[in-house]
């Protein structure tokens, strides 16, 4: 018996149709798990990422930006791939993880909304051997980024303009530019010295040595037989125990220099920062009742210290102090850093490297910023000091020399 076959009628081809899109929509839906898909309205990219790179030989810190170009997320992943063997450290502001040449960079608890058109920003440091190229593969949520990262392969230098360029570090972190000639020129800076117009052995003029604490057997000279550049040099001698500590402090009027601070002091120093608390750069705040802040040292690594409350940055956990760096010993290096007195920002470079872990964007981060945040009103420096001072233990003798603050970014 012959069985004739019916073609198929318009319902049955509706209802198939329907069941095909919604196993493609199921399907399409598994890969965003709970975060939802970031895919812009209009079909285009998901992300722009703005990646500014600071690096130098074997390491490096990138400042990352995201914006979310699609409907609003309360979580976010950002993928890329490095692959020319650069392998992730350690990060701030986001969850970082890296699996062969995949790496993760996931929200916190409290950045993870995003509008359509909101940013969020964290950063990262690392190792690279070879080769440090910018990524390029971005995805967002699992939905490619498209239309290129906005990235700069460029190192960033320390703090510059308060105002973020549109491929600069996250909102809120003052940043500065490119290091140009090791030469010791300030522009218009409130203080710019080589120290070339001191006639005497003792600091004069524009200088004066002051004991802001109690006087001791610290001294500062001018020594005509090591500097950095030209024929002269400030050098001090600080001895151990607390009262011991000497500084060389300018006699310009440095209260109006702003919005952000930016100091510049090439630095020579003979002894491994100790264990114990140092100071090094103090700079009196008008606004926390004329107490310093304080740049020095703590467990062998570069921090700030407040004085009012003993804050540091970073936190000197074993994590934080990691996020920091020792400084070097027996031969110049170039120290600069940002204090902006809008908002609780501050950066710093060592040789036109970031430290991570002397960041502050005013969002506490564990490890880092978390402690410093504690006081949320923006510093307001009075005073630029140059010396030493220990608090209990640890003698140094130093050399400071070329040196600025001033409202804008200086080279070294």
């Amino acid at each position: 018996m012959t069985r004739t076959v019916r073609p198929p009628g318009r319902r049955e081809l509706r209802v198939a149709a329907l069941l095909a899109v919604l196993g493609a929509l199921l399907a399409g839906l598994a890969g965003y798990g709970v975060r939802g898909t970031a895919q812009a309205a209009d079909g285009g990219a998901a992300c722009r990422v703005s990646w500014t790179a600071d690096q130098w030989a074997g390491g490096f810190t990138a400042q990352v930006s995201v914006t979310n170009l699609g409907p609003a997320v309360s979580g976010w992943e950002l993928r890329w791939t490095f692959d020319a063997g650069q392998r992730v450290t350690s990060a701030w502001n986001a969850r970082v993880s890296q699996s062969g040449t995949a790496v993760t960079a996931a929200n916190l608890d409290y950045n993870g909304s995003l509008a359509t058109g909101a940013a969020a920003s964290f950063g990262l440091q690392g190792t690279w051997s070879g080769a440090h190229p910018v990524p390029g593969d971005f995805t967002f949520n699992g939905v490619p980024c498209g239309g290129g990262s906005g990235a700069s392969p460029t190192p960033s230098g320390p703090p510059g303009s308060p105002s973020p360029t549109p491929s600069g570090p996250p909102s809120g972190s003052p940043t500065l530019p490119p290091s140009g000639s090791p030469a010791p020129g300030c522009g218009d800076a409130a203080v710019c010295s080589g120290f070339e117009d001191q006639t005497g052995s003792a600091p004069s003029g524009a200088w004066t040595v002051v004991s802001p604490d109690c006087d001791g057997s610290g001294k500062a000279t001018v020594d005509t037989s090591v500097a950095h550049t030209g024929s002269r040099s400030v050098r001090v001698d600080g001895a151990a125990g607390y009262c011991n500590h000497v500084f060389v402090a300018t006699t310009k009027d440095v209260s109006t220099v702003g919005p952000v601070v930016y100091g510049r002091v090439w630095v020579r120093h003979s002894t491994p920062l100790p264990a114990a608390h140092i100071a090094m750069i103090t700079l009196a705040d008008a606004r926390d009742g004329g107490r310093d802040l304080r740049m020095g040292g703590q467990n062998g690594a570069l921090q700030w210290n407040r004085q009012s409350d003993d804050a540091t940055l970073p936190a000197q956990s074993p994590a934080g102090v990691a996020l920091s760096t020792e400084l070097p010993t027996g031969r110049w290096v170039c120290l600069r850093f940002a204090v902006d007195t809008t908002r609780q920002a501050m950066d710093t470079w060592l040789d036109d490297r970031q430290i991570a872990g002397l960041h502050v964007d005013g969002v506490p981060t564990q490890d880092i910023d978390a402690q410093w945040l504690s006081r949320t009103t923006a510093p307001r420096p009075t005073t630029f000091r140059l010396g030493w001072e220990s608090y209990g233990t640890g003698d140094d003798t130093l050399w400071y020399d070329d040196v600025a603050l001033g409202s804008t970014p200086q080279s070294c």
